[in-house]
């Protein structure tokens, strides 16, 4: 389950041009069903008198998801502050490899067996390299499952399994006729106790955190949702699924009845695509922007609640190409206003890339229109890298992990997470342009690359005297290494204001 503290949730980026395809049919489905068991469970208006039938028709095709995994740890020195510490050389520790084990749930949306989850739930969010995923039905049955497809913008994986006989499903429903007061059900898995059915209802649509990107859009709820709920289902009373659990907002770290889920809307063509092996499209304009606040909105005599301040435009992207610049006031896309509930981000993402739209704003003062052509949006590795910013402290989560690019293997042997050399990046570090190698994001303090004094902005030039300006690049020598039963590769690594050095780094 991921955490949300303050107006801060998990980071959700992106969006999806594409149209929502919703079921017709509620509930928990077997294929070849007679037409009694078929039927939409439909309640009386006002609160119902008991949950029990639906949640009987609806709990046979709601999963529990464990996963086997590895995770690399920094083992501690029993004899820090003794004479003897030395012992274990200039690190004070070693690594060690421990098992373990995440939990979550999700649903199954076919008879043949597709799942739907969170992709935190199948990617041991970042800590670790997943072994293995079962799936467990209410029934005690469990399934191998392998990853059909995973997105990790909108925190969406698709899982298949097989059965010999078909399997009860389930289909989405319409978040966009969920109204605030509407009953929910949430099934799950919290805290691993198995399938656990919780009620309450819709507190909020379309909820924004502050987190910022276009999945920054949520169902609220009341509902009881604890950690291990993460990719389970929240059901309407027509037994339809209108969200999937993702995120809750709580100081503790328990439920606090605040609780987010993915919209339907947004989920159900992302799982269609990845069915299909498709792949996702999204706008992109090359802007980065910030809400317009209560001051700002004063200062400018605009309206409360709506437009977004442009921090950065991103050269030769279509926001530069169109015109757009710092300090405008963005207040309609395409057509829609642009407030909290309904973002630049969120709207530019869900057109397809190719469109002409026009873009109203606000500059010094005065109103224009400018049009500019969507683009596709970037891959992660080049938005991090549009992103960068050396001064800006890596994140503090519970094993400081790197975050992964290209393969992974430079992440899981290095313990480092790097991005290509760009102008950009490079004026941003202080160092020429012309300047090669791959700069690092990110150190994983547990790996030797961390107890090294590495850091967040150094370069690495070269690697055992190649030198490397890709990441498959650095990939290839580290396989090399690895191949040829090396416990080290030599990094030649630039920090700012210094000269180069080489540094052995060991593989982990």
């Amino acid at each position: 389950m991921r955490y949300a503290y303050g107006v801060t949730t998990a980071l959700l980026l992106g969006g999806a041009a594409l149209s929502l395809a919703t079921g017709l049919t509620a509930g928990a489905q077997v294929a070849q069903n007679d037409a009694q068991h078929m039927q939409t469970m439909a309640p009386r208006a006002g609160a119902p008198a008991s949950f029990s039938d639906l949640v009987q028709q609806l709990q046979p095709a709601v999963v529990n998801i464990s996963t086997r995994q590895k995770i690399q740890v920094r083992t501690g020195n029993p004899f820090a502050g003794t004479p003897f510490a030395d012992l274990f050389g200039d690190q004070g520790g070693g690594q060690a490899t421990r098992e373990a084990q995440s939990l979550g749930s999700g649903f199954v949306v076919s008879a043949d067996g597709y799942v739907v989850t969170n992709n935190h739930v199948v990617t041991a969010d970042g800590r670790g390299q997943i072994e293995s995923i079962t799936v467990t039905m209410a029934d005690g049955t469990e399934y191998p499952a392998k990853v059909v497809g995973r997105d990790a913008p909108s925190d969406i994986a698709v899982l298949k399994i097989t059965s010999a006989k078909p399997l009860p499903f389930v289909t989405f429903g319409d978040s966009r006729s969920a109204r605030v007061g509407d009953w929910v059900i949430a099934i799950g898995n919290p805290f691993g106790l198995g399938g656990t059915v919780t009620a309450g209802i819709v507190s909020a649509v379309y909820r924004n955190t502050g987190a910022g990107g276009a999945y920054d859009r949520y169902l609220q709820t009341d509902a009881s949702i604890n950690r291990g709920n993460s990719g389970g289902p929240m059901f309407d009373l027509k037994g339809q699924v209108i969200g999937i659990n993702n995120a809750i907002f709580s100081p503790t770290g328990g439920s606090v009845g605040i609780g987010f889920a993915i919209p339907a809307e947004t989920a159900a063509p992302i799982v269609t695509k990845l069915i299909k092996g498709e792949t996702i499209d999204r706008g992109y304009l090359g802007v980065q922007i910030q809400p317009v606040t209560e001051d700002v909105a004063d200062s400018l005599g605009l309206p409360h609640n709506r437009g977004e301040l442009v921090q950065t435009v991103q050269p030769n992207q279509p926001a530069a190409n169109a015109g757009i610049q710092p300090g405008d006031i963005v207040l309609k896309v395409d057509g829609k206003d642009v407030s909290r509930d309904q973002t630049l981000s969120f709207i530019v993402a869900n057109t397809a890339p190719g469109k002409r739209i026009p873009i109203e704003l606000i500059r010094n003062g005065k109103r224009m229109t400018l049009t500019a052509t969507v683009a596709k949006r970037p891959g992660e590795e080049e938005l991090a890298a549009q992103q960068f910013n050396p001064n800006q402290p890596q994140d503090d989560d519970q094993f400081n992990q790197p975050q992964r690019q290209g393969e992974g293997l430079v992440e899981k042997s290095l313990g480092l997470s790097v991005l290509p050399m760009n102008p950009q990046i490079a004026r941003q570090l202080g160092v020429p342009d012309g300047t090669g190698g791959l700069v690092i994001s990110v150190v994983d303090q547990s790996s030797d690359a961390g107890s090294k004094g590495l850091q967040r902005g150094d370069i690495v030039l070269s690697a055992n005297y190649t030198d490397v300006k890709t990441v498959a690049e650095l990939e290839t020598i580290v396989r090399a290494a690895k191949a040829d039963g090396r416990a080290a590769v030599l990094l030649r690594i630039q920090r700012r204001g210094q000269p180069a050095a080489y540094l052995p780094v060991r593989l982990r």
